[in-house]
């Protein structure tokens, strides 16, 4: 179990540090709540102090009853569950290949796909030795930004259907061509692209360290109102992006005003439209689908917190200040604000928000995270501290559990991580140069292993006593041999039968 803890430093701003791995025997919850209290016991620190909790959504870490989250709420009331909303959207964007059968059918194509021409170095040799010649040829013509690589994905395609040695790829080369020409390939490829376009921006900023929860949320309502506009005004636009790539690709196009014929049951009647099934059945259906997911799964933050919360916001010289509601928001940290410490900050809250909205430098904030930032910059957290107190107490809750992903990337040694560059790191040149280079001293160790053995077997034919094998293998070769099967076992290229 890997934990981070995110604070807020003395400068105001939001800080996640990897703390550890902690071993633990089993996964329930009352196993890692033990393995949390040994590692709050091993830096002296308490549980009492914890404002806020997250996790990636696993039952045993957020069950509402017997959830690791329920064990700790046990304890301290004011640590407030968030799901990881970085994970959270990964589920809104997995259901919709789960829940509809025809976008679930386009990922299984684009997987199938993988897997024929990605299983083989030759096969992504040739893609990007097509595609550096296509992004030349559009530079010469200027045309730079038409370059795709769909195009490049057929070439391949067509040469292993062709010229394939296994005849299953060769087939299932034949299924994909057929499939990607066809109109609900282009149809379900541009729709997704759409969607997901503008999901992406949204994923990459909610795994930001210093994103504060408020902030996270408004950025995917904000996603929310870009995928209804979709919905309500975005078929045109679709349709235009799939008749332009159907004509440039030769793709299939159908008649939207044509009867619709089912391709599982191509001899019964329908009795709708090309355009009913797509606009309706398809387009319609997957974008309610999305916005319904959204709204499911982003409610698991306490309402009433999120609402009190948003009268913090500096946005637009802090419209949205609600003195009602930070009074409120104080009662959700009971142990942190004392009964005369709360009266006085009723009265203090109309001096506080009447200092900073004469105060120029506090005019253009975005987020919490920068009027705390600021209010320690300005010693305005010396004359305001229960305020900046209630406003640490909002930043300290997680929004997403990316910083894990992150440090387990720094635990990797160097060599792990040179291993593991992409192909746009280390070029195809080096990759074989050093193939070469193990794989020759792979064959001179294992030539003067087989030499000594003949030599050995050829003077046991005179002896009749047993000998003992000289062994003349070098050291630094049998570290390269073994370095070649490293290397062949990264690239997925040392079937596990002949790893002997």
């Amino acid at each position: 179990m890997a934990v981070v803890f995110r604070f807020v430093d003395k400068s105001g701003a939001v800080k996640e540090r990897f703390i550890g791995v902690v071993h633990v025997k089993e996964t329930s919850s009352a196993s890692l709540k033990s393995a949390i209290d040994n590692l709050f016991a091993k830096y002296g620190l308490s549980l009492k102090r914890l404002r806020g909790q997250g996790y990636d959504g696993a039952s045993n870490m957020k069950g509402e009853f017997n959830g690791l989250r329920a064990l700790v709420v046990g304890e301290n009331n004011a640590a407030y569950y968030v799901h990881c909303f970085a994970h959270q959207l990964q589920l809104v964007v997995v259901a919709i290949a789960k829940k509809h059968f025809e976008v679930g059918d386009f990922f299984d194509m684009i997987s199938t796909l993988l897997n024929v021409v990605g299983a083989s170095c030759k096969r992504q040799d040739m893609i990007r030795e097509n595609y550096r010649r296509k992004v030349q040829e559009g530079i010469s013509r200027g045309e730079i930004n038409t370059v795709e690589l769909f195009s490049t994905i057929i070439e391949v395609l067509e040469y292993i259907q062709n010229e394939g040695v296994e005849d299953s790829k060769k087939r299932q080369a034949y299924g994909l061509l057929k499939y990607f020409h066809t109109f609900d390939c282009v149809f379900y490829m541009q729709l997704m692209l759409l969607i997901l376009g503008l999901t992406e921006n949204l994923s990459m900023a909610l795994q930001r360290k210093d994103q504060d929860i408020l902030n996270a949320m408004s950025l995917v309502e904000s996603t929310k109102g870009e995928l209804q506009k979709l919905r309500d005004n975005g078929w045109d636009s679709l349709m235009n992006k799939v008749s332009s790539f159907c004509e440039k690709h030769n793709a299939e196009m159908l008649v939207m005003e044509d009867v619709f014929v089912d391709p599982r049951k191509p001899r019964r009647k329908t009795n709708i439209t090309n355009l009913h099934h797509y606009k309706v059945n398809c387009f319609y259906t997957i974008l309610d689908l999305q916005l319904q997911e959204f709204n499911d799964r982003f409610t698991e933050v306490n309402t009433d917190l999120l609402i009190c919360m948003a009268s913090l916001s500096p946005l637009d010289s802090f419209c949205e200040f609600d003195k009602e509601k930070l009074v409120k928001l104080v009662k959700f940290y009971p142990d942190d604000f004392s009964y005369g410490e709360t009266l006085c900050l009723e009265q203090h809250l109309d001096i506080y928000i009447d200092n900073v909205r004469r105060d120029e430098r506090f005019k253009n904030l975005k987020s919490l995270g920068d009027l705390s930032c600021l209010m320690v910059k300005t010693q305005k957290h010396l004359a305001h501290p229960l305020v900046y107190r209630l406003l640490k107490m909002v930043l300290t809750l997680p929004v997403a559990t990316a910083s894990v992903e992150r440090c387990f990337e720094g635990i990797m040694s160097n060599d792990e991580k040179k291993e593991r560059k992409s192909d746009f790191e280390n070029s195809e040149d080096e990759r074989r140069t050093r193939f070469r280079s193990l794989k020759k001293k792979e064959i001179n160790a294992s030539t003067k292993f087989k030499h000594s053995l003949k030599k050995e077997r050829r003077k046991s034919d005179v002896r009749v006593s047993s000998v003992s094998i000289e062994d003349v293998r070098d050291v630094e070769e049998l570290q390269a041999v073994d370095e070649f099967r490293q290397a062949l076992v990264m690239e997925e290229l040392l079937p596990h039968k002949h790893d002997d």
